[in-house]
């Protein structure tokens, strides 16, 4: 399916095509290049947590799940041990899954760890595709890649669709169908 135009006259993505969250996630997020590690980690935990849900329950979340995870602070959250995963199977402001949970921890530990040979960051950038694919698609080869490269590095709950899904919202290549306002945008 291509872009579809809103009532609003603008031409988008199609599954941004209502007001909403979902919208204004598309025209002013998705897609845009982040830095920082929190950031990073941030947005690879929130994909984990996304997976079998729709995104528009992680947006709706998402401020609980900032504030219960420290804003991402990396070591925040690996110090988190099995009292404050009971803790966070207890918030009923985020999705409550066990595995998701302790992968957040896992991960946050594994990027403390990756600091050693330049961080998140660099890391997931490296994979970076050279061109931007002009159909929508939920894996590629660079996708797979760094799926196995941060599992080698002990990162848990990080599949090649969830990856793909990573590198599309933090703009690793450009997301955007090809007649979508945002495709070149970024």
């Amino acid at each position: 399916m291509g872009p579809l135009t809103g009532e609003d006259g603008i031409v988008r993505c199609p599954w941004a095509g209502g007001p909403g969250v979902m919208r204004d996630y598309h025209d002013t997020e998705w897609g845009n290049r982040v830095h920082g590690e929190s950031a990073y980690l941030e947005r690879l935990t929130l994909e984990a947590f996304q997976s079998g849900l729709s995104w528009s329950t992680i947006l709706n979340k998402r401020p609980a799940f900032r504030e219960v995870f420290h804003d991402f602070d990396a070591e925040a959250i690996a110090a988190f041990g099995p009292d404050d995963v009971e803790r966070l199977m207890a918030e009923p402001r985020i999705v409550r899954n066990r595995m998701k949970i302790e992968a957040a921890v896992t991960n946050a530990r594994a990027t403390v760890a990756l600091r050693e040979d330049g961080g998140l960051e660099d890391f997931v950038l490296s994979f970076a595709p050279e061109r931007s694919p002009e159909e929508p698609a939920t894996q590629s080869a660079e996708s797979v890649a760094l799926s196995k490269g941060l599992k080698k590095r002990g990162f848990a709950f990080v599949g090649p669709t969830t990856m793909y899904a990573l590198m599309e919202a933090i703009g690793v290549f450009d997301p955007h169908l090809v007649g979508c306002f945002r495709r070149g945008t970024r």
